[in-house]
Order: structure tokens, then C-alpha cells, then sequence
């Protein structure tokens, strides 16, 4: 089995009156631990992240002002949340997360996430419920203490990862790969340095295909040592915001080909959960269990 990032400061609410989503973080974990595809001891509860490893990545001022609550009110607009002491340890626990995952990773295969994936975030901005940018700061931890030399970010969340584009746009060790739907938020892209846009409506079966004919040789060409990848299952039909096609099956054939091309290539991976709003709870928690299904079968 894998581990796991979770502590208890993920499924508090971060604004009053807006708990939903915020329930998936509570029993996901509970949902895995039923099923018998964890146990207890997989799960770890991050400490908060060292401020170097942030720094690295985001402007010192900005971070700064963040945990001192000094955003002025239209940036905290911009991110969406209200500005807590609560909301400073939840992000900075869970980049930890992440980073310690990556950690982990290196001997297990692969790990997880039950948060994170707060790929909006930018070197000096948040916005879209992204703050600190948790496979960044992990993915430049990797790098700089010579535990990765070259890393693939995979995000196939429905939202572009523009923070992650915008952060590494002149670091060649981070190939940022972002598939993901063309007229949905943000509506300015950033570059990355692969964008697959797609049209609304896209179906499992053109959105498999365009994937199983780009992925296996985008991994050839850039041989990382170490994949990210953000599963958000936000790429579903039913979810609110998504303007996709997707199925729950399709939605877990995408995991099983990223596992499977990590697992045949011995690449290290860790997975960040990312977005998913459908309106039924139990869709959401349904696609996210299946990404932790498909691992446990392969690694």
C-alpha cells in the first residue's frame, strides 16, 4: 500500500456557510479505509511546510503577506476564500503534504494527496481557490535537493494549471503539461509547455485517445525522474463547472494509463486530488476512490 496525506485541518471549512466541497477531504479517507484500499498506517498528517521550500517557488513578499493576513481585499476576492489564520495552516499543511509525499514516492512508487492540486497559483498571485501551489514547491524541493533532476508535471484537471505554467516558464528541469478544457477557466491561459485544449462536451472516447496518443511520447521525450500528477475529476459530465463529457469509467481508464505509464517506466509518482463539483457528493468521492482503486492495482 501507499501513503497518504491527510490531517484532520482538511476537512475544516475555510469560509463560514461554504463546507461543500470541503466534505470530500473528511470522507474519502473513510471511503478507503472501508473498502480495505488503506489502512490506518497509510495515512500521515503533514507538519507545516519550511517557508524555504515556498519561497523557492513564490515571491517572499506575497507569501509573506498571506501568512501575516495582508492580501488586500481584492486579492483574497480573486482567490475566493476569506483570510483566517485557519485557512494560512490548512494551505501550508497541505503543500507539506505534497511535498512529503513526493518524499515518500521515491520509495513506494507512488502517494498521495487527499488535498492539494492547487495548480491556479502563481509565483506571486492566487486566485481560484489556489494560494500556494502545492506540486510546485514540492516538484522545485525535488529539484533542489538533487532528489529528481528532471520532472513532468501531468495535469488533467478540467481547469488549465496556469499557476504551475506561469511558475516554471524559464525552469527547464519542469515540463508543465496541462490538458484541459479550452473555454473554461481561467479564461487567460498561461503557457505551458504542453497545452492541450479541448471543446466542450469531449467525450471518454476522444479525450482517452488524444491521451494514450500524447502521453507515452511525451514521458519518451522528456524522461523525467519523477512525475506529478493532478487527477482532478472535475472532467465528469455531471460536474457543475466542467463542460465535459466524461464518464466515472473514463474518468478512471485516465488514471489507470498515467499509473501504468509510471509504473512501466519505474517513475516515481505523486497525485494530488484537484477539483471535482458535481452535485452529488457521492459522484465525487466515487471518482476520487477509483484513482486510489486503479493505484493499488498497479503499484
Amino acid at each position: 500500500m501507499f501513503p497518504i496525506a491527510f490531517d484532520p485541518i482538511y476537512k475544516y471549512p475555510v469560509q463560514e456557510g461554504h463546507r461543500f466541497p470541503m466534505d470530500k477531504y473528511e470522507l474519502l479517507p473513510l471511503q478507503l479505509l472501508r473498502e480495505g484500499i488503506a489502512e490506518k498506517s497509510n495515512f500521515f498528517s503533514p507538519d507545516i511546510v519550511d517557508m524555504e521550500a515556498v519561497y523557492a517557488v513564490h515571491d517572499r513578499e506575497y507569501t509573506d503577506r498571506f501568512i501575516q493576513g495582508k492580501l488586500s481585499d481584492r486579492e483574497m476576492r480573486r482567490i475566493g476564500f476569506t483570510q483566517t489564520p485557519l485557512l494560512v495552516r490548512r494551505e501550508l499543511i497541505i503543500t507539506n503534504g505534497t511535498v512529503q509525499g513526493a518524499l515518500e514516492a521515491l520509495d513506494t512508487g507512488v502517494a498521495f494527496n487527499i488535498a492539494g492540486g492547487t495548480h491556479h497559483a502563481g509565483h506571486a498571485q492566487g486566485e481560484g481557490f489556489c494560494i500556494i501551489n502545492d506540486q510546485a514547491v514540492a516538484a522545485q524541493y525535488l529539484l533542489d535537493h538533487k532528489k529528481a533532476s528532471k520532472v513532468l508535471i501531468v495535469d488533467l484537471d478540467v481547469h488549465q494549471g496556469n499557476g504551475t505554467a506561469n511558475i516554471f516558464l524559464n525552469q527547464p528541469a519542469v515540463f508543465t503539461f496541462s490538458m484541459h478544457g479550452k473555454n473554461n477557466y481561467p479564461f487567460r491561459k498561461e503557457k505551458s509547455d504542453l497545452d492541450i485544449a479541448l471543446d466542450d462536451k469531449t467525450d471518454d472516447q476522444t479525450y482517452l485517445k488524444l491521451l494514450g496518443e500524447v502521453l507515452p511520447g511525451l514521458i519518451e521525450q522528456v524522461r523525467p525522474d519523477f512525475i506529478f500528477y493532478q487527477a482532478g475529476v472535475d472532467i465528469l459530465q455531471t460536474d457543475k463547472f466542467g463542460r465535459m463529457s466524461c464518464t466515472i469509467q473514463g474518468c478512471r481508464q485516465r488514471d489507470e494509463m498515467v499509473f501504468r505509464l509510471a509504473s512501466k517506466h519505474g517513475i516515481p509518482l505523486q497525485c494530488s486530488m484537484g477539483g471535482g463539483y458535481s452535485p452529488q457528493l457521492r459522484t465525487i468521492l466515487e471518482a476520487h476512490a477509483n484513482t486510489y482503486r486503479v493505484a493499488s492495482t498497479i503499484f
